[in-house]
């Protein structure tokens, strides 16, 4: 994937869900779909590789945000 800023990573590990979409919007230049797929890209990398970052659980992740 395209290295994105680090705030995005940071985003996506506190729940800031809607500040790291508009970031890789605004990196990419992209549609909100397409921001989605990357934000989903990358979460999926994080868990992966940093797994004892992230305080909540996947089931809880995300769970009261809507796009």
């Amino acid at each position: 994937m395209r290295q994105l800023s680090a705030s995005v990573d940071r985003d996506i590990l506190e729940q800031r869900i809607f500040f790291a979409l508009k970031a890789i919007r605004e990196a990419r230049n992209c549609t909100t779909p397409q921001a989605l797929d990357v934000f989903n890209q990358r979460y999926e990398e994080l868990r992966r590789d940093r797994p004892d970052d992230f305080t909540l659980p996947r089931e809880v992740y995300g769970q009261d945000f809507y796009s």
